[in-house]
């Protein structure tokens, strides 16, 4: 299996926890099978999932547009694909296989 295609949580690749600074450590448990909320993320949690998640080249884009959890709730497909100067395949995975489905999970998270 592709390591870009894994689902963090299901493969135990990458687990948060607020810090006091604000940020997250990646090497803490997820609780309910979920990450923590991204809305909560700093731009060096959004970093530092996506490189757990396989996107080490890919990361440092996130890192260069400042993009923080609030931030990566709010991008479009077309943001990923033009907006982060990533090359279309990773980028297409990047949107398909985490943005969307950590952008599921906070509006389903916050529904109740």
């Amino acid at each position: 299996m592709d390591a870009h295609s894994l689902d963090p949580v299901e493969n135990n690749i990458t687990v948060m926890e607020t810090k006091a600074n604000g940020s997250m450590d990646t090497k803490s448990s997820v609780e309910n099978g979920q990450l923590p909320d991204p809305a909560h993320w700093a731009v060096a949690d959004v970093v530092n999932y996506f490189k757990a998640t396989g996107f080490e080249e890919q990361a440092n884009a996130f890192q260069d547009q400042e993009i923080d959890g609030k931030s990566l709730l709010l991008m479009t497909r077309n943001d990923v694909l033009t907006g982060l100067s990533i090359k279309l395949g990773p980028a297409l995975k990047i949107y398909e296989y985490h943005v969307k489905p950590l952008q599921t999970q906070h509006l389903k998270s916050n529904a109740s």
